[in-house]
């Protein structure tokens, strides 16, 4: 009889007074695509970090081809033929894609009884990793330097180095376009042809139902749902996660106000955002993109002018001088919009200290009582605002952030991928956050990769390719996926 490949038998984990797993059966088999679906917070990061080594569980049993194991360190897992890579990225910037490929296990060469890193084996095999991926990069070139799709790119060029028995793989794709996932996906079935067994989690039920041979549904830290390939649809899972029916939300388009914001992030074409009005912005990996709405707020090296409501001019050099003008902004990776080990309620007052501010005391009573309003308004939960922000999901995270910049009454937001990485609830709570500030008279600027996201949620959209806005797609005209993507040249 063939062992599964890895397996957990009854696993719980207890973080405080939370159940995060209870009481858990799961395997994967060689050859096998496994998906692990569930809302946020319902224990599919706990189990792949029990998985993974990070977490040891209270109480059940972790089998590695049948027999048992006790990991007390990522090395461990590793060792044992178990490679995960993180939604948060584990890279270094400052060394070369080469280096942080090779990183644990790099080659040497010998002079005499002094060991050398062999550089061009390090070279070659970065090399060759990367051409299997299909990837186009300068393997001498500093991680630093790249942009968070790439980065994700190398981290899984990174994990294929290593020769794993287990690829455990927490949203792959979620900055990737779809050339990108197509790639990966004939990697992935390399991989699984030669007896590989891969752990899929995404929030992409599309494509768990496109890739997985079976799909595991996680709900409050229990197995909701266990369904073999054709045995289930995107509205199986979504049920399956939620208890209840999926529903679609309808955007419905209202009349847009003054210009809020005005300017050129190309330094060619002029970018206007109106009150009331959300503006859409994609296109292939490397386009630039997120670069433009970085450069908007002053966090991409690259001063640029602006002109806010009333004529109002300003030189964006800096994040504070974006923020001076009434410009906030989502980041793509939510560590860069949020102070980890510091608690929500500090994250929501940190850039509106001065507003709390009486005689240079912070008005600690304004503050709470505003941040308990805010947490009640956009749903973050659990309702403690002393807890520590790295505690809370993915799409409780990103809501604190916008929480901030609501707390502030900041007339335009830049969200670069806003939903990446968040469960289907989550998704449509940001879309109703986010049409709600447009509503109330804001004016948003959203970069998604999410062609569909961008045609329900926005006014119109801006196409770019190669650092240019080479197309303007609204409603009028027709906005839909196939539009947008022949757009960008996808």
């Amino acid at each position: 009889m063939t062992h599964p490949a890895a397996s957990v038998a009854g696993v719980t984990k207890q973080f405080g007074a939370t159940a995060a797993l209870d009481g858990v059966d799961f395997d994967v088999r060689p050859g096998e695509i496994h998906a692990i679906v569930g809302e946020n917070g319902a224990g599919k990061s706990t189990l792949i970090r029990i998985l993974g080594g990070v977490h040891r569980p209270d109480r059940g049993a972790i089998l590695v081809d049948g027999r048992r194991c006790h990991f007390a360190s990522p090395h461990d897992a590793i060792a044992a033929g178990i490679v995960t890579i993180p939604q948060e990225l584990r890279l270094v910037p400052a060394l070369s894609i080469a280096e942080n490929i090779a990183l644990g296990d790099l080659p040497v060469r010998w002079l005499g009884p002094i060991a050398l890193v062999d550089r061009v084996r390090m070279r070659d095999a970065a090399r060759a990793v990367l051409a299997d991926l299909d990837v186009m990069l300068d393997p001498d070139r500093r991680v630093g330097a790249l942009g968070f799709a790439e980065r994700q790119l190398v981290a899984i060029a990174k994990a294929l180095h290593r020769k794993c028995r287990v690829f455990v793989l927490d949203e792959p794709t979620a900055a990737l376009e779809k050339r990108e996932i197509e790639r990966l996906f004939c990697v992935l079935a390399g991989m699984k042809a030669r007896g590989t067994a891969i752990i899929y989690i995404s929030h992409r039920l599309d494509e768990v139902v496109d890739i997985a041979d079976r799909c595991t549904v996680l709900r409050d830290g229990r197995v909701a749902a266990v369904s073999a390939r054709g045995a289930f649809d995107v509205n199986d899972l979504v049920s399956a996660m939620t208890g209840r029916a999926a529903e679609e939300v309808i955007t419905a388009p209202v009349p847009s106000g003054d210009v809020l914001l005005e300017a050129s992030p190309d330094n060619v074409s002029t970018v206007r955002l109106h009150a009331r009005e959300a503006i859409g912005m994609t296109g292939l990996l490397g386009s630039g993109a997120d670069r433009m709405l970085r450069r908007l707020f002053g966090a991409a090296n690259e001063p640029i002018a602006v002109e806010t409501r009333n004529h109002k001019k300003h030189r964006i050099r800096h994040p504070a001088d974006a923020i001076a003008a009434g410009i906030g902004m989502v980041p793509g990776e939510r560590a860069l919009g949020l102070v980890m080990n510091q608690s929500v309620r500090d994250n929501i007052l940190l850039p509106n200290l001065r507003s709390f501010a009486r005689l240079g005391v912070i008005d600690r009573q304004a503050g709470d009582a505003i941040v308990a309003e805010l947490m009640e308004l956009i749903d973050i939960r659990p309702r403690r605002p002393g807890l520590e922000v790295r505690a809370l999901s993915g799409g409780n995270q990103q809501k604190v952030i916008l929480a901030k910049w609501l707390a502030r009454r900041i007339p335009v937001l830049l969200l670069d991928e806003p939903t990446q990485g968040i469960d289907v609830a989550a998704k449509a709570q940001i879309h109703t956050l986010i049409r709600d500030f447009v509503t109330r008279g804001g004016s948003a600027l959203i970069n998604s990769s999410d062609l569909g996201e961008l045609a329900r949620l926005c006014d119109c959209v801006l196409a770019v390719r190669q650092g240019r806005i080479a197309a303007t797609l609204d409603r009028v005209g027709g906005l839909d996926e196939p539009k947008l993507r022949a757009a960008i040249g996808g």
